[in-house]
């Protein structure tokens, strides 16, 4: 992985994180999520005339990937649901690499190198160490949420992986997301009505402007990932997106005054070196 490739993967944990925190809408989380979704394809449809047409052989990469983001969406509202957010969140996110590195062999046969190994083992221990003992108690984490979370994981894990290949078979990273977000958005919004009635669009409707806030953070982050995919590894990728929850946790101590305990300090420092492995690797 090159430094440039490097840090752009950590702006764009970065800007996952800071829109994950700063942005709130007065809405249940199945319409708060559709507002994202749907800005992210509103902003995407502007820069459609810009990006090629996909080939035929990318659209099963964005369909496959279109199914996998309802289904992680799904899975992460019921994980909300069943449990405490700072725990399955994290659960969910830091399962992700290891099952993104396993497929990534299985599937595009991509093994990752020894030391990027090392690194992914430690962002991901880094990531459950904060999920089990940087915010609430390891006992209130039910089976329930539990199972939400991991199977959440495997959905990321799953778009992770369509979309690295995707990436990788168009003629530009920027075409198979512009093309993805639109599609994710429509399919998004006939959900919505299928499950909420067209009542639910004036209610979207009114918070258009958190919709294109969060959207363009969210899609503008998931693109450089996207991009950095046809660059380096997916799974060294994916792992580094996953620094997402150290800008977060470093957010809720600084900016919301949460404390830094011994057990968020160990994650960091797992974290860290997780990442310096990836770099080096």
């Amino acid at each position: 992985m090159s430094l440039f490739v490097f840090f752009a993967v950590l702006a764009a944990a970065a800007m996952h994180a800071v829109w994950n925190a700063l942005v709130k809408v007065h809405l249940d989380r199945f319409l708060s999520i559709t507002l994202m979704t749907a800005g992210m394809g509103a902003a995407a449809l502007v820069t459609l005339p810009f990006v090629e047409v996909p080939k035929p052989e990318v659209w099963p990469y964005i369909l496959a990937s279109v199914v996998f983001h309802m289904g992680y969406r799904t899975f992460l509202i019921g994980a909300y649901k069943a449990g405490d957010f700072a725990q399955t969140y994290p659960l969910a996110r830091g399962t992700a690499p290891l099952l993104a590195a396993l497929g990534g062999i299985v599937v595009v046969a991509e093994m990752p190198a020894p030391l990027a190994i090392v690194g992914i083992v430690l962002l991901s221990a880094g990531t459950l160490v904060l999920s089990f003992r940087g915010g609430a108690h390891l006992e209130k984490l039910n089976l329930r949420a539990v199972g939400f979370a991991l199977g959440t994981s495997i959905f990321i894990a799953s778009y992770t992986l369509s979309d690295g290949s995707g990436a990788r078979l168009a003629a530009t990273a920027s075409s198979y997301a512009a093309w993805l977000f639109v599609c994710d958005a429509l399919w998004a919004l006939v959900l919505c009505v299928v499950f909420r009635g067209l009542r639910a669009l004036p209610v979207l409707a009114r918070d258009w402007k958190a919709g294109i806030y969060t959207g363009v953070l969210s899609g503008g982050a998931y693109w450089i990932v996207m991009w950095a995919m046809t660059k380096a590894p997916i799974a060294s990728v994916a792992s580094l997106r996953e620094t997402s929850i150290l800008f977060a946790m470093m957010i809720s101590v600084f900016a919301l005054g949460e404390k830094m305990t011994a057990w968020r300090g160990a994650a960091v420092l797992s974290i860290v070196a997780g990442v310096v492995a990836l770099r080096l690797g």
